[in-house]
């Protein structure tokens, strides 16, 4: 047999070769990993319509959105001291109930809403304990990590609850932490983002100016036709990381809320004091307590109408904390951000 027919590939050969599939590998993987997260902004994009279809089919069926807190001390205080435990927070021994959780049976849960008795029983009592750790796939964005439910999340530490990505918004306004108590109720709370919403208050925590926050049942039924700035230009349910942020229970009026006082993605693109967001900084609520996500420039937001929108995170603050009032007589439109 000749040399010739005996000839294989030489080692320069082998190396061009070896080249040119780096080189094809390194261009195919960005192109896959685009595609990859349009599919997961897709599917976060149902998730967040389902969640809105949901409210107003709740709405039609009660006559309000669903609400947050506990109906039976409706007129307690929260002050700093925890002497006097207000309507969505803190802990359990109190029917505290979140806005989704009272909309399970309008997410095919409604084994899961009678097994608790939602919103009648404690939220810690025997029957509603393994309601509370369901981890419900409706909740999840495929963006981020994994969030298996876990026993570390704000004031319901030590019980194992299921965590959400989607979170409702509880207007623009941000400060001072107290119901009917004098404006320095909680002196401790210092953030950069304090802003006095529409509602002339500056506790977006217990007297919002959006749809949802912790104990917006003390001030009644929420009727679509209050928000008068137009559904189609008025925040109702955002993004968030709970993986980023202790206050992460979907069952939890203070898990399932978040205001637009503080800007988008702050903490994950946007640094608050030089500062990224991490696993040792979940806990600074007063400037975590927001909406943020894994989709690069920005994040998706339910309307009041049900439509869904991505919204850019250099959207000026101004009129990111417009659009999430619903009687601020502004002028905001969503689709131009």
């Amino acid at each position: 047999m000749s040399r010739a027919a005996r000839r294989g590939f030489t080692l320069i050969e082998l190396l061009v070769v070896i080249a040119i599939i780096a080189i094809l590998i390194a261009l195919l993987v960005p192109a896959v990993q685009k595609v990859r997260e349009s599919a997961n902004r897709t599917q976060c994009e149902n998730n967040l319509k389902q969640l809105a279809l949901a409210c107003h089919n709740y709405h039609d069926a009660q006559g309000t959105l669903p609400r947050d807190g506990n109906t039976n001390s409706a007129s307690n205080n929260y002050v700093n001291s925890h002497g006097s435990l207000g309507v969505g927070c803190c802990g359990g021994g109190a029917p505290r109930w979140s806005w989704i959780a009272r909309l399970l049976p309008y997410l095919e849960e409604t084994a899961a809403a009678s097994q608790g008795n939602i919103p009648i029983d404690n939220i810690d009592s025997a029957n509603a304990k393994p309601i509370l750790a369901l981890d419900l796939k409706a909740l999840w964005c495929p963006s981020d990590d994994p969030t298996p439910p876990r026993t570390t999340s704000a004031d319901l530490s030590g019980i194992l609850v299921g965590l959400t990505h989607y979170k409702g918004v509880s207007g623009s306004n941000w400060g001072k932490d107290g119901w009917k108590v004098a404006p320095n109720a909680e002196s401790s709370f210092t953030t950069p983002y304090t802003n006095t919403g529409a509602n002339g208050s500056s506790n977006g925590l217990e007297n919002g100016d959006g749809i949802f926050f912790r104990a917006d049942l003390r001030f009644g039924k929420m009727h679509l036709k209050k928000i008068t700035d137009g559904t189609s230009n008025t925040f109702m349910i955002g993004e968030d990381l709970p993986t980023y942020v202790n206050w992460n229970a979907w069952s939890y009026p203070n898990g399932a809320c978040g205001t637009c006082a503080i800007p988008p993605n702050t903490g994950v693109y946007i640094p608050t004091s030089g500062k990224n967001l991490g696993p040792g900084d979940a806990g600074n609520w007063p400037e975590r307590y927001s909406f943020r996500s894994k989709h690069p420039g920005g994040l998706q937001f339910a309307m009041a109408d049900g439509s869904v929108h991505f919204v850019r995170q250099d959207i000026p603050l101004q009129i990111y904390r417009q659009l999430a009032s619903i009687q601020g007589g502004e002028n905001a439109n969503v689709t131009s951000y």
